[in-house]
């Protein structure tokens, strides 16, 4: 597989593929002003408060029951239960402090339960309390810290199941000791939004630090062991170096990258490889596509088809490169 890093040109979206972009829902747009031109704080501002009145993030919030729940459970097989709807909105940028999320997700504080979603111990837990899979745990702590909710015990919870090699696995309570990426990537993104929203702690930043090692010791995608591609995730039969949106519980590349750009890791020749296939992939418009589509109801159909370009994918790879082209010297 290619290792040469892009040339500096390729890390740079042309204006169209800007125009392309702002064409699109405001949740898009609002992103897109923010991490790709530049646009005042202001305009952001302005362009973010629709997520919560227009396009996919009203329709979301509108399928919301008068007992907090989306789909009808705190968490299903499918992709509209409330667990996942939340993880989108908090992808979509519904503004926290707007009063539609203070609503719905009062509602979800309130009333909602894990009463037969989850094991029958965590039948009573309030919603954000969690139930006992860190990979589900690790979602509903992301949405939770990202939305002004208390989820420290959960969060103390993910912590004490961090294993020896840094990362986590969704059979913690089996005993498991050797990590899964997926497990591992949901668990990250939580620990640091918990760190956004409360100023952190110490042992919490520990043990993302920690965490993003195991990604960057593999390379984002490889094994420590031997070295070669992980071809396939065992679990799923996903393919790591496809990339999809929404990916749910599911690890990939590119949700590597954009997580490591997140937190600030200053990216070094661990990432290029990575960056590397991230470029190939891109088409001769600046675009690129929505590899895969993980089966499951979706709440509100959001992107084109599989095999089409992206604007999810191509706004997230855009910014992953304009990441690695800040630090890179000139």
């Amino acid at each position: 597989m290619e290792t040469n890093p892009p040339d500096r040109q390729d890390l740079k979206p042309a204006n169209a593929t800007i125009d392309w972009l702002l064409d699109s829902d405001p949740a898009i747009r609002w992103q897109v002003l923010r991490d790709l031109t530049g646009a005042p704080p202001e305009e952001v501002a302005a362009e973010r408060a629709k997520v919560a009145t227009e396009g996919w993030g009203a329709r979301l919030l509108a399928l919301q029951g008068a007992d907090g729940l989306w789909g009808g459970a705190a968490w299903n097989h499918g992709w509209n239960s409330t667990m996942h709807v939340l993880w989108l909105l908090r992808h979509l940028g519904l503004d926290p402090a707007g009063a539609e999320a203070r609503h719905a997700v009062g509602l979800v504080r309130d009333h909602v339960t894990w009463q037969g979603c989850g094991p029958p111990e965590a039948d009573d837990n309030p919603f954000f309390a969690g139930e006992t899979e860190p990979c589900i745990n690790g979602q509903v702590a992301m949405a939770g810290a990202y939305f002004g909710q208390d989820v420290g015990s959960l969060v103390n919870r993910l912590l004490g199941e961090q294993l020896a090699d840094g990362g986590w696995n969704c059979e913690a309570p089996q005993r498991s000791t050797r990590s899964s990426f997926n497990t591992t990537i949901c668990v990250l993104e939580a620990l640091f939004e918990y760190e956004r929203a409360t100023g952190g702690r110490p042992e919490v930043t520990g043990a993302r630090l920690r965490g993003q090692e195991y990604l960057l010791e593999r390379h984002l995608f490889r094994r420590r062991s031997t070295g070669e591609v992980i071809a396939r995730d065992r679990k799923s039969g996903t393919d790591w170096t496809r990339f999809a949106f929404p990916t749910w519980w599911h690890y990939d590349v590119l949700r590597g990258l954009e997580h490591l750009r997140r937190s600030g890791v200053k990216p070094d020749d661990r990432v290029e490889e990575a960056i590397a296939l991230v470029v190939s992939k891109r088409d001769r418009t600046g675009r690129w596509p929505l590899d895969t589509v993980y089966p499951g109801l979706m709440p509100v159909e959001m992107e084109e088809t599989e095999g089409r370009p992206s604007r999810w994918n191509t706004l997230r790879a855009w910014r992953v490169l304009e990441w690695y082209a800040g630090y890179r010297p000139a």
